[in-house]
């Protein structure tokens, strides 16, 4: 199954990871503290509250904030002069960079299905022509 990085539906994947998983719909209710009614709701909804969604990864044994990571990495390319400026912020910074193998086989997909070209990948993700190069080497016939 491709995963589409740009336009997340959070419940679908949900109800794809608990028919993985096996899980009974009791078990999904009491944990969750949720009806079933409201279980089936939010296989149908493309967003989830933040604690809703930490409550489903802790019982799917899953990241599913990882998707979203992977759609900042893929749709928010940095720009301008400041971006490696550091900033001064109480919170901790995390490294934008880190791709999974994950999103380099989905970029990879694109340009073996010709839906973007390399150049179009360096230009709308942002990524240096030297490591698409290092993956397509790299990766090459397992990312298809």
């Amino acid at each position: 199954m491709k995963i589409d990085f740009k336009d997340i539906h959070i419940g679908n994947l949900i109800k794809i990871l608990v028919s993985e998983a096996g899980l009974s719909t009791d078990r999904i209710c009491t944990y969750m503290n949720l009806s079933e009614e409201e279980i089936k709701n939010t296989y149908q909804t493309d967003t989830l509250e933040t604690k809703l969604l930490l409550k489903w990864c802790k019982l799917l044994e899953y990241d599913l904030f990882r998707f979203y990571s992977q759609h900042l990495l893929l749709y928010s390319s940095p720009k301008g002069a400041d971006y490696n400026k550091p900033t001064e912020s109480v919170l901790p910074q995390f490294r934008k960079n880190l791709y999974t193998k994950e999103v380099i086989f989905y970029i990879l997909e694109t340009i073996e299905n010709n839906e973007k070209t390399k150049n179009e990948v360096i230009k709308d993700y942002g990524i240096p022509k030297s490591t698409l190069n290092r993956w397509i080497i790299k990766y090459g016939n397992k990312a298809f």
